[in-house]
């Protein structure tokens, strides 16, 4: 069962009364993890981000989940480094208790050598001092030991809580498994009909296209209706002027008929007038020719009329 929603900081404690060394992880107020480290603990990685170690004074087995496979391989090492600094504790504790003993034993035997050898002052007061030391040694062993039952079964209910809590999460597990397979199919079943929607959106979408090219097509042709009904309209009004038209397109008709009728008087007239004057052309080419012999004749007639001035010029000279 899962003790903590969120992340939390998990850290390693050293008990400096008790010489001892702990896993300790609180949520706020609440306590999650709370293990003495023992020198026959084993912390084990049941997966590459998750690890577990039993407690069994505890009677509880925690499990830590990661981030990280270098995080959970990190924590790893330091449980090792741990594990083997409270082995190295617990042998200086149990040398400390035999030391402490031996010393309490050869105390005794040496007090009561010396009383039946002498009652002395000295002896008394060591043996006062060392009996006064012992009590409160005793005394606080005493209240360590109360104390510990009281933290033991402190522990021992809240082990008990995580053990209840334990099932209860496996129980949620199992049925977050069920809720999560049956959200995992009813979400295949909604990407289904999401596929389904999409594909009958496709469909409209193309069904709107064809619709707006039909409407545009319907449009056109429409247009098309009423320019041919203003055509036809037009028409209409066209035939209505027919008969009159035809009555002027008659007398436009003999008006070209007797234009056609001048035009063939006239160009009869023309050719009247291109043959007079090529004649009256000939007429001028041989009046040309004679007037050209005839101012010959004149030059040489003129010539002559210069040479007879001459001789008289001359004869009345002489004379």
């Amino acid at each position: 069962m899962p003790a903590s929603k969120q992340a939390v900081t998990v850290s390693y404690f050293y008990d400096v009364t008790r010489n001892s060394y702990r896993i300790i992880s609180v949520d706020g107020a609440k306590v999650i993890i709370n293990s003495t480290i023992t020198p026959n603990m084993t912390f084990t990685k049941t997966s590459q981000k998750f690890g577990q170690w039993a407690d069994s004074r505890a009677n509880t087995v925690f499990g830590l989940g990661f981030s990280s496979e270098q995080q959970l391989t990190k924590f790893a090492e330091k449980f090792q480094e741990v594990k083997e600094a409270a082995k190295i504790a617990k042998d200086k504790t149990q040398e400390k208790i035999e030391t402490s003993s031996d010393h309490s034993q050869a105390s005794s035997v040496n007090g009561t050598d010396d009383e039946k050898a002498s009652h002395t002052g000295p002896a008394n007061t060591h043996l006062k001092s060392e009996n006064d030391k012992l009590k409160i040694a005793l005394t606080q062993s005493a209240a360590n030991v109360k104390k510990w039952e009281i933290e033991l079964q402190t522990l021992r209910e809240s082990n008990a809580r995580l053990t209840t809590a334990l099932q209860e999460s496996a129980a949620s597990v199992e049925q977050w498994k069920r809720q999560f397979s049956i959200c995992r199919d009813e979400n295949d079943r909604l990407r289904n009909k999401i596929d389904e929607l999409e594909e009958q959106c496709s469909e409209i979408n193309r069904e709107k296209e064809k619709n707006t090219q039909l409407k545009r097509r319907i449009e056109d042709l429409e247009a098309e209706l009423r320019e041919k009904e203003t055509e036809l309209k037009d028409l209409r009004k066209q035939s209505e002027i027919i008969p009159q038209l035809m009555s002027e397109c008659e007398y436009v008709s003999e008006k070209l008929e007797a234009a056609e009728r001048d035009n063939q008087n006239l160009e009869d007239k023309v050719r009247s007038l291109k043959t007079d004057i090529e004649e009256s052309k000939y007429r001028q080419r041989h009046l040309k020719v004679e007037l050209k012999s005839f101012l010959e004749v004149l030059d040489g007639k003129i010539d002559d009329l210069h040479d007879f001035r001459r001789g008289l010029s001359k004869l009345g000279t002489d004379n």
